[in-house]
C-alpha cells in the first residue's frame, strides 16, 4: 500500500495575502504547491497551455512574446461565462496533471496546495485533509487589490464576484488565519499551524502503516 502525502489546502479571497501566509509555512518546512504559480507557467512564453489557447481564443489573447495576455483574457471572460468555462476546460486539467506529480515528488510530512477556488471546486475539497482559509475583511481585499494591482474599485467587486463569498470561505473552513493586521502577527499562528499539521500528518502516516501492515504479504504485489 503506497503511502498517501498528507495535504492542506490553503484558501483565500484575492488580497487575503494567501502566497504570504504559504511563504511562512515553507519557511518551516513545509512543501507548497502553488496552482497560480502552475498556471502562469502553463501561460507563460512556451508554456504548454498556450497553443491550446490559441485555438481556443486567437491571438487576440495572446501577447507578442507568445504569453497569455491576462488583461485581455480577464475582459473576456467577465463578459462571457462560455469564454470561461473554455478557458477552464484547457487549463484546469493540465493544472490538476502538474500540481499532482508536485505532490508526488515532494519530502517531507505533509503538502500545502494554495488554490484560490478551493471551495468552488470539488475535485480539491475532496482530495485534501484539511482546509486552511486567509481571511480579511471585504473592504480590506478590496483596498488591497486596488493598491496593489492598480485596478478600479468595480474591476476587484468583479473579480470577487466570481469568487465564493467570505461566509462561505469561513463556513468550509478546518482552520482559519486573520491576515487583516500587520505580517508580524501572521507567525505565531503559522507556526501552531505547522506543529499542528506535523501531528497530524503524523498520525495519518502511522494509520498507513498499520494498514499495509494488515495487508496479506501475497496481496501486496
Amino acid at each position: 500500500m503506497q503511502s498517501r502525502r498528507f495535504l492542506v489546502g490553503l484558501t483565500g479571497g484575492i488580497g487575503s495575502g494567501k502566497s504570504t501566509v504559504a511563504d511562512l509555512f515553507a519557511a518551516h518546512g513545509a512543501n507548497i504547491v502553488d496552482t497560480d504559480a502552475v498556471a502562469h507557467a502553463l501561460t507563460a512564453a512556451g508554456g504548454a497551455a498556450i497553443p491550446e489557447i490559441r485555438r481556443a481564443f486567437g491571438d487576440s489573447v495572446i501577447e507578442p512574446e507568445g504569453a497569455l495576455d491576462r488583461a485581455e483574457m480577464r475582459k473576456l471572460v467577465f463578459a462571457d461565462p462560455a469564454a470561461r468555462q473554455r478557458l477552464e476546460a484547457i487549463l484546469h486539467p493540465m493544472i490538476g496533471h502538474c500540481c499532482e506529480l508536485m505532490i508526488a515528488e515532494a519530502s517531507g510530512p505533509y503538502t500545502i496546495v494554495v488554490v484560490p477556488l478551493l471551495v468552488e471546486s470539488s475535485r480539491w475539497r475532496e482530495r485534501i485533509d484539511r482546509l486552511l482559509v486567509v481571511d480579511v475583511p471585504v473592504e480590506v481585499q478590496i483596498e488591497r487589490v486596488m493598491k496593489r494591482n492598480r485596478f478600479e474599485r468595480s474591476q476587484v467587486e468583479a473579480i470577487m464576484a466570481a469568487q465564493a463569498t467570505r461566509e462561505a470561505r469561513l463556513a468550509a473552513a478546518d482552520d482559519v488565519v486573520d491576515n487583516s493586521g500587520d505580517p508580524a502577527s501572521l507567525e505565531e499562528p503559522v507556526e501552531a499551524l505547522h506543529r499542528q499539521y506535523l501531528a497530524l500528518a503524523s498520525a495519518a502516516a502511522a494509520v498507513t502503516a498499520a494498514s499495509a501492515a494488515a495487508v496479506p504479504a501475497s496481496e501486496k504485489d
